[in-house]
């Protein structure tokens, strides 16, 4: 098969039209609370057999791609995540994605052999597939959320560890390697993967933050695509190494995310746009693996059912187990049991044994399939209902701060370019008032497209950009202290708000 320069115009042209009907879409998306992929998976089925007749049958393709849109979409979560605010819950989020996920396997096996009357192996298959939640459901639902640091930590964690466990059980299982390897082996190789990844992606994640501290690099656009490449770099060789690329990703991700990196408001912005066009691909994908005519009433019937299973049993059991290692109240467990986000990681798990060639694959696909767009359905919108009506919602409240740096290398600094968005309570608020720490300055303040050189009196209002300069130790002590008063006004404390310290 041949793919010429004319075959280029009209994939262009498709692509363009369809990423931007995708991206306009969002705004029904958020509107209505739901995640978007249901819309971007309701245009690839428009788009294939059932609609415009655009062919696309090939799971092996299917498969390697949903695999780099993950990965894609994992280091955007670990790059976008406040280390800070998920550190308390990282230990649940792991137990979640380990202990949770074996007992969430395990019920749905159970109930879906004796209820379905599903073959072990195609249940096992199925307890699997459905198990992990979804990365980009939770980061882009969640993070919309007022929700407590030791709910979205946990919830964040586990949805950024637990697809290296099951894709190393569907890939055992799919291949028919699990009657040869047993139980205690198959345990074995998938702690072993997750160790192993972990430690690729811390190492070349802290590797990576000290190079780019020093490259000095020309550009401030290439920043993004280092980082971003420092993380590939983590899963390449972490499966290069028969670890687990995901995991390998995550961590990486979340450790250069979280140091004092130049530009990294532009890096994250970057990977943010870079993930949404990896999750429009992936669902579109999808969508037009899915041939409608398959879809009956059985399959329906088959998909509800197991739905119920894992948000009404699985799920629970699972967060009631994982809760060992970090006990918390009923009203955080009974919301992070709801909250258990399915995706696209389900969706693209099912298409490892359709490459495989396991016999009920294509039934099990358009289960996992169906299944994903009811829970979904009902999930997404629900949650902030769910979060209020269980007492764990915070009160909302907008940023007011928008911080970005670049390096001084010369004198070791960092310049923090810091918009004062209508919602601070900086406004009002002068120079001398900041009490930042010794060595940091306002040396310029942009107004109305004016630039003034501040005094001590000089009175700071919202819209102002100010330029501020900081040695790079005490970068993150700047940044805290402008935060303090930009939540709390002139009269915040060095220590802090002590109402944000409740939230956690």
């Amino acid at each position: 098969m041949t793919f010429d320069v004319h075959q280029l115009d009209e994939f262009v042209l498709v692509g363009a039209v369809v990423t931007l009907a995708a991206i306009l879409a969002v705004r029904v998306s958020a509107r209505a609370g739901l995640p978007s992929l249901l819309i971007y998976l309701f245009i690839g089925v428009l788009l294939g057999e059932g609609g415009f007749g655009i062919p696309f049958e090939d799971a092996q393709v299917a498969h390697a791609l949903g695999f780099g849109a993950l990965a894609i979409i994992l280091a955007e979560g670990g790059l976008t995540t406040d280390w800070r605010q998920m550190r308390s819950s990282v230990g649940l989020g792991l137990s979640l994605a380990t202990i949770g996920v074996a007992v969430s396997v395990a019920v749905v096996a159970v109930g879906t052999h004796y209820l379905l009357g599903l073959p072990w192996e195609l249940a096992i298959l199925l307890g699997a597939i459905c198990s992990p939640t979804d990365a980009a459901a939770v980061f882009s639902v969640l993070r919309a959320l007022p929700l407590p640091k030791r709910l979205t930590g946990a919830l964040e964690a586990e949805s950024g560890l637990n697809d290296a466990p099951v894709v190393v059980l569907v890939g055992i299982i799919s291949t028919g390697a699990v009657g040869e390897s047993g139980l205690l082996q198959t345990s074995g190789l998938i702690v072993f993967e997750l160790i192993a990844g972990g430690l690729v992606g811390a190492a070349i994640g802290v590797g990576g933050a000290w190079v780019l501290r020093r490259a000095a690099l020309p550009s401030s656009g290439l920043y993004p695509i280092a980082v971003l490449c420092f993380a590939f770099t983590a899963y390449g060789a972490s499966s290069a190494l028969h670890a687990s690329g995901f995991a390998a990703i995550y961590v990486a991700a979340l450790i250069l995310g979280n140091s004092e990196l130049p530009h990294r408001v532009a890096t994250r912005s970057f990977s943010e746009g870079v993930a949404w066009l990896a999750q429009i691909g992936l669902f579109v994908m999808l969508g037009l693996l899915l041939s409608p005519s398959r879809i009956d009433l059985d399959t329906v019937v088959q998909a509800l059912a197991t739905g119920l299973v894992l948000t009404l049993v699985a799920r629970p059991l699972s967060v009631v187990a994982s809760s060992i290692v970090q006990p918390m109240g009923p009203r955080d467990l009974a919301f992070l049991s709801w909250a258990g986000l399915r995706g696209a990681v389900p969706v693209v798990l099912a298409t490892i044994p359709l490459s495989e060639g396991v016999t009920g694959a294509e039934d099990l696909f358009d289960i996992v399939f169906v299944m994903v767009v009811v829970y979904t359905l009902l999930t997404g919108p629900t949650l902030p209902w769910v979060a209020r009506t269980l007492g764990v919602a915070l009160r909302s409240g907008p940023r007011g701060l928008d911080v970005e740096a670049a390096p001084l290398d010369r004198v070791a600094a960092d310049l923090l370019q810091v918009t004062i968005a209508p919602t601070s309570k900086m406004h009002g608020v002068e120079v001398g008032e900041l009490r930042l720490p010794q060595g940091a300055s306002v040396s310029l303040v942009i107004r109305s497209g004016e630039v003034l050189v501040p005094e001590r009196r000089t009175v700071l209002r919202h819209g102002d950009d100010l330029l501020v300069v900081t040695p790079r130790k005490l970068r993150d002590a700047t940044e805290a202290r402008m935060r303090q008063v930009s939540d709390n006004g002139r009269l915040a404390q060095w220590v802090g708000d002590p109402k944000r310290r409740d939230r956690d």
